[in-house]
């Protein structure tokens, strides 16, 4: 069975270039003008959308609007949003990916870069689908550090009485720290096994994730213990502080 693929896009000559070019590459792809509607689709073929196309300028409600519902309403694995917008402002592309984003393109863009993305977000999908099915004890599956709990199958970090719900960049980078625990780990490094490499992001990107994990994690994130930063080269977690031993880079 292809992938599904929702368009939400106003401009109806671009939806239907997607929708046509999708199709050519085998996808299956629906098309809605607006946030409302677009979001009723969602919600009523819940688990058939593999990943969603959004513009952020709707009629009815923004796209920032569209991505946080369907990330309220996501399943086990989380469904791949890329952002294709004008808006090209640094604050505009930082908003959407705190509403739940995974990719941000902007407008005019370039086709053959777009197909490529949505391929590997669904790509990314699959391997997640993999690793959240009943797999070996070898996976990770869930870890405890401190007063912290992840569950990595729900997309979930419970710490003290409060749970956050984690995006799929989120549980991806904590998931990448947890299995390398106690190692520092360059910025290059992290990039190169963390994000796909048709993604666009810098080491700043990094920086920026990782700051959000530490308001999850840190009962203090401007004097963090379990996430550190190793300066000129990247990041250290350590799921027991009182117990820190000799340093290991890896690059």
């Amino acid at each position: 069975m292809s992938a599904q693929i929702l368009i939400v896009e106003d401009e109806e000559a671009i939806a239907r270039g997607l929708q046509f070019n999708f199709e050519q590459e085998g996808y299956a792809a629906v098309m809605f003008g607006d946030g409302p509607s677009a979001l009723k689709y969602f919600e009523e073929h819940a688990g058939e959308v593999d990943c969603v196309v959004l513009d952020l300028m709707l009629p009815g409600m923004s796209g920032y609007e569209v991505c946080r519902a369907i990330r309220a309403r996501d399943g086990v694995v989380p469904v791949p949003v890329l952002v294709l917008s004008a808006r090209m402002l640094s604050e505009d592309k930082a908003y959407a990916f705190d509403c739940g984003t995974d990719q941000y393109m902007t407008k005019p863009f370039n086709l053959p870069e777009l197909l490529s993305r949505v391929k590997n977000l669904l790509d990314r999908r699959t391997r997640l689908a993999r690793l959240t099915a009943p797999a070996p004890a070898t996976v990770m599956a869930a870890y405890e550090f401190g007063s912290v709990h992840v569950d990595f199958g729900k997309f979930e970090l419970r710490k003290g009485d409060q749970t956050s719900a984690l995006t799929t960049m989120e549980l991806q980078l904590l998931r990448y720290f947890c299995e390398h625990e106690g190692t520092v780990l360059p910025r290059n490094r992290i990039l190169r096994d963390v994000w796909d490499q048709a993604a666009e992001v810098t080491t700043r990107t990094i920086d920026n994730f990782v700051m959000r994990l530490r308001k999850y994690i840190e009962d203090d994130p401007a004097k963090p213990r379990h996430l550190l930063s190793v300066r000129g080269t990247g990041y250290r977690f350590v799921a027991h502080p009182d117990d820190i031993t000799q340093l290991e880079v890896i690059i």
